[in-house]
């Protein structure tokens, strides 16, 4: 017997009501809501500035190497200073960490603004600005990502993480637009200007945050106990293969297949259309805000490994496509569906970090975890630039994307804990839950 009409409309409304953004943790947590407008105006108008420097590098230095080696020359940094903010975000108050390292990242773009004012910008002083407000950046970071846990219902997570991803795919969105527009009008001193704003705006909002501090600091002062708490973390994400799947994936997919160091070269030498620049950058980020407005199901998604995995060799393959695509609209699209995958898989691994990890631990987690969404990109970016100058940008591209799909294929064959991964029955998963749901209990009894 068939359905009428009106029972087939009903039935499609219902699907696409399941694919709805929840909005639920805007509505409960004030706390949430300053969060997703600090970080939402911390990303519009500092991917202003992000374009600048790359496009600054190239025109200035005429190498992709150059470019990727910004990256390189922040790695360093990005783990040592990771790692020790993710211990201060388990003793101090992590509100304060993030605003006075969200200053310290304002005053390093000002640096870069007025290097960029000079008559003849220094190369040297574009890396050694960028060591510091990596340092900064690393800083505050596992602080940030640590107080989402804290703002929110455990059962709310899942919609906390997808909102913070829309915003932020918003501001990364809209931000290297502008910037685009802003670097072919005015040039880079401008778009630094305008993220110097944007990072001094975020930080003033960040300071309406409750203090956070711990309870009871589980990393004490010095650098003993220091790297003491840090080697605790790093053995408590080794030992957990859950946890240490959703890092090497990403490490995987993000170092073989990451080409935005060579968007400039790809739109001007190859494309042959500089004004491409912009949606080149931006073309994954559509990818990303389609995915997180259409991620009700998400919270339907049990096997949480097994859709990183899938996603992440989505990302790859298609990497691959837009390596050998001769039109430029095939190339975007296939950027868009890039983005897609990236953001699937980001939502699934944030959401295995924050139902399973204890509070204790969430800092020197979150800073883990920095490192293995930064570390890969950073290494990527160095991979694709030396590759593209000893073949060619098209060949750097697809060659990365292939070798991605094949290392996450192999990454799932090793940690066979991480594919098999269900939120429903996880030991960590299931303690956290509980914990959670019988704090809010005594909370209520006594309130």
């Amino acid at each position: 017997m068939t359905s009428s009409p009106p029972q087939r409309r009903k039935s499609w409304r219902r699907r696409l009501a399941a694919l709805r953004l929840d909005v639920t943790p805007i509505k409960t947590s004030r706390d949430f809501r300053l969060l997703l407008a600090g970080g939402t105006v911390f990303y519009l108008l500092g991917m202003v500035g992000y374009v600048a420097v790359p496009y600054q590098l190239y025109h200035l230095t005429g190498s992709n190497f150059a470019v990727g080696a910004y990256g390189l020359a922040q790695l360093l940094p990005l783990i040592l200073c990771g790692l020790y903010g993710g211990a201060l975000a388990d003793r101090l108050d992590r509100r304060k960490v993030i605003v006075y390292t969200g200053l310290a990242q304002a005053a390093c773009v000002g640096l870069m603004m007025a290097n960029a004012l000079l008559a003849e910008p220094s190369v040297t002083a574009i890396y050694v600005i960028g060591v510091l407000m990596t340092v900064a950046q690393a800083l505050q970071r596992p602080s940030k990502e640590a107080l989402t846990q804290q703002t929110v219902k455990h059962d709310e997570l899942p919609a906390a993480i997808t909102l913070s991803s829309f915003g932020i795919q918003g501001g990364m969105l809209i931000g290297p637009a502008v910037g685009g527009l802003v670097l072919a009008s005015k040039g880079p001193a401008w778009a630094f200007g305008i993220t110097l704003v944007g990072m001094v705006v975020a930080s003033v909002i960040f300071a309406f945050l409750r203090p956070y501090k711990q309870a009871q600091a589980t990393v004490q002062a010095g650098l003993k106990n220091t790297v003491k708490g840090i080697a605790d973390g790093l053995t408590y994400a080794v030992r957990r293969k859950d946890l240490l799947g959703t890092y090497v994936v990403d490490l995987t997919a993000m170092f073989l297949a990451m080409p935005t160091v060579l968007f400039p070269a790809f739109a001007s030498d190859v494309l042959r259309q500089p004004e491409l620049l912009g949606l080149l950058y931006t073309a994954g980020t559509v990818g990303s805000l389609l995915a997180t407005a259409t991620s009700g199901w998400t919270s339907r998604v049990r096997h949480h490994g097994r859709a990183v995995v899938f996603a992440a060799a989505g990302w790859g393959a298609a990497m691959l496509v837009a390596g050998v695509s001769p039109n430029v609209w095939l190339v975007l699209a296939a950027l868009v569906v890039a983005g897609a995958a990236d953001m699937i898989s980001g939502v699934f691994r944030s959401i295995i970090w924050n139902q399973t990890i204890p509070d204790e631990r969430r800092g020197r987690l979150a800073g883990i975890e920095m490192l293995s969404y930064s570390i890969g990109p950073l290494g990527g970016e160095a991979r694709a630039g030396l590759v593209a100058d000893a073949t060619s940008v098209r060949t750097s591209i697809a060659s990365g994307g292939l070798l991605c799909v094949i290392g996450v294929a192999a990454v799932a064959v090793w940690l066979r804990d991480f594919w098999r991964y269900d939120a429903s029955t996880d030991e960590h998963a299931v303690r956290e839950r509980e914990f959670r749901e019988a704090r809010a209990a005594e909370e209520r009894a006594s309130a």
